[in-house]
């Protein structure tokens, strides 16, 4: 699946199991390569597992140090940026055919409802930093994945947003209202249901953080997609899939109703 225009997916898990390969058998510790590279070990160890892209020199003086005698040039040709993660790959092949998504979302405003100067202030947060590359291919491929939307058959979306997540002011206070405005129109779409959670309730299903239910293609099954800062995975067994699901029925009860949504997002924007 294509989802921006430069660089090719799957190509940083390529480029770490080929890195992985020389460097085993080159005897050398992840520890040891990165000294030279001037890179940490754990950061090593992410592009390994193809979650980073090497940046700066570290291809060349990798291969030089591991003997692979170009091998690591020549695939990392197709490491340019590709706007999306090594590691949100394999969720964007299954959001792109899913029959439903679903997410909750307690920090910022999900990517599929941001506007392009909302995503290019979310990237610019990123830390470690991304170069301006990065950030623009990452910004174009954010926009591209909003074709769910329209997309045919149609998709049921929804959401359930703590209204913290529509008070910060990433990009300035003028980026965010233009943002909450097209919130809004999103929000008009026959297959689309956006709820804001108020800060007032003392009972709250979310507090174990932030996912996306995915109803599979033609409804053949369901998924849960997890991402936090240790790592990201996928719910598909019983009961740990029930009881997210169930968990979202719960926030949506909670949370303002649609209509009662929009008028706080409405408030919310008359402010900035």
């Amino acid at each position: 699946m294509k989802v921006g225009n430069k660089g090719t997916p799957g190509a940083a898990k390529a480029f770490g199991r080929l890195l992985r390969f020389y460097r085993e058998r080159a005897k050398v510790s992840q520890e040891a390569l990165g000294l030279h590279t001037g890179y940490s070990k754990s950061q090593v160890a992410m592009i390994e597992r193809g979650e980073r892209r090497p940046r700066g020199n570290f291809v060349e003086l990798s291969d030089e140090f591991l003997g692979a005698q170009g091998a690591l040039i020549e695939v990392a040709q197709e490491l340019k940026a590709s706007g999306v993660a090594a590691w949100f790959e394999d969720y964007l092949e299954e959001e792109a055919k899913a029959a439903g998504v679903h997410k909750y979302e307690n920090q910022v405003i999900p990517g599929l409802l941001q506007t392009e100067p909302y995503a290019r202030a979310v990237f610019g947060c990123a830390c470690p930093p991304l170069d301006d590359e990065e950030i623009e291919a990452g910004v174009a491929a954010r926009l591209a994945r909003q074709a769910l939307f329209h997309r045919k058959p149609t998709p049921l979306i929804s959401f359930v947003l703590e209204k913290a997540a529509l008070t910060k002011p990433l990009g300035g206070a003028a980026v965010l209202r233009d943002n909450l405005l097209h919130i809004l129109k999103i929000g008009q779409l026959r297959n689309v249901q956006i709820q804001v959670m108020p800060e007032d309730r003392q009972t709250h299903a979310g507090l174990n953080g932030p996912f996306t239910l995915l109803d599979t293609a033609e409804r053949r099954g369901q998924l849960v997609y997890v991402e936090g800062q240790g790592g990201r995975y996928f719910l598909s067994e019983q009961p740990d899939l029930g009881d997210v699901f169930a968990r979202y029925s719960s926030l949506r009860a909670q949370a303002l109703n649609p209509e009662d949504s929009a008028e706080l997002i409405e408030q919310v924007a008359r402010t900035l």
